[in-house]
């Protein structure tokens, strides 16, 4: 996969994507806060607030319920650790990162299911009613929405006869009639309600509420304090945006890099930014325009992104 480019490239690409989930994450985060409170007429915090949240929180003293184990203090290193080789090995500024041949859509899909238990087990762990009943609920949500981001990739490689992502990404370039295929176009459909459901955003989850009944995400992290909490944060932010980044470079390619030299690189990680800052902006308008589903219809949902991936999946096997 990284034929003709040089070694130092392709490991700058790598760190450089890194960095810029790491940092991009919690900035995509704020700048979704800050749509959506101008939209409801407030001003809002400043779009760098996740991040000067986040170095707060570093500095603050760690605290761990009085019967939880090593499993307790684990599990946000393993949240954060699973996602850095997804945005190294993926193709989000460009097509030929580090190690590239492993970016295989069941590695990727394997990473982001041990970050999602890792975090499940950590707040079970904590043998509180709110941290158990949280990961019982991410853990049925995530049953069904990560079979059906697995599916609906899936759908993707059968035109391009690869389940490397990055190769999937260059063939679509060579192939743009492949874009407006039926297959593509309810992938697309099943791959947006997975980010939703995975990142907890509304109508599946409300990353600012604070009632119990209605909390998924949230009631994980009730918790964790200080550096812990910094690493669930940061974590689930790079989730995000390393997912909404492959959505855009999977359905939406063009600006990404496809050759080594600084110049296309600036142009990729331009374009990059640019397309996950168009999503962020309209889903935090989406967000504004819906309510919250009530938790029992949530699988209802997940599952229909499953049917649609399936169905992706057909018409790709179908239609020539």
């Amino acid at each position: 996969m990284t034929e003709g480019w040089p070694v130092l490239s392709v490991v700058a690409i790598s760190l450089l994507q890194v960095i810029g989930v790491a940092v991009g994450g919690p900035l995509l985060v704020g700048l979704m806060r800050k749509t959506r409170c101008r939209l409801e007429g407030r001003l809002g915090p400043p779009i760098r607030q996740p991040l000067l949240d986040l170095r707060k929180l570093i500095r603050r003293e760690r605290t761990q319920p009085e019967h939880a184990s090593w499993v307790f203090s684990v599990a946000p290193l393993v949240f954060v650790s699973a996602t850095i080789p997804i945005a190294a090995i993926s193709p989000l500024v460009a097509t030929h990162p580090a190690f590239a041949s492993a970016a295989d859509l069941f590695a990727i899909v394997f990473l982001l299911l041990l970050g999602s238990v890792a975090i499940a087990l950590g707040a079970l762990d904590t043998g509180t009613a709110f941290g158990g009943m949280g990961a019982s609920r991410a853990i049925t949500i995530g049953a069904l929405s990560e079979p059906a981001l697995l599916v609906a990739v899936i759908a993707l490689s059968v035109p391009a006869r690869t389940s490397n992502v990055p190769a999937i990404v260059t063939r679509s370039l060579a192939h743009p009639v492949w874009l407006a295929t039926p297959q593509r176009l309810l992938a697309l459909v099943a791959f947006l309600i997975v980010i939703v459901a995975e990142s907890g955003r509304l109508p599946v989850d409300n990353p600012g509420t604070h009632l119990e009944l209605t909390m998924i995400h949230e009631a994980m992290t009730l918790e964790y304090s200080g550096s812990d909490l910094a690493l669930v944060k940061a974590g689930a932010s790079m989730r995000f945006a390393v997912l909404l980044t492959l959505f855009a470079n999977l359905f939406v390619p063009w600006g990404i890099a496809t050759a080594a030299g600084a110049g296309h690189l600036a142009l990729g990680l331009v374009s990059t930014v640019a397309k996950v800052a168009i999503l962020g902006v309209g889903l935090s308008t989406f967000e504004v325009a819906v309510a919250k589903l009530r938790l029992f219809r949530v699988p209802e949902l997940v599952a229909g992104a499953f049917v649609l991936s399936v169905l992706a999946v057909v018409s790709a096997l179908v239609v020539p």
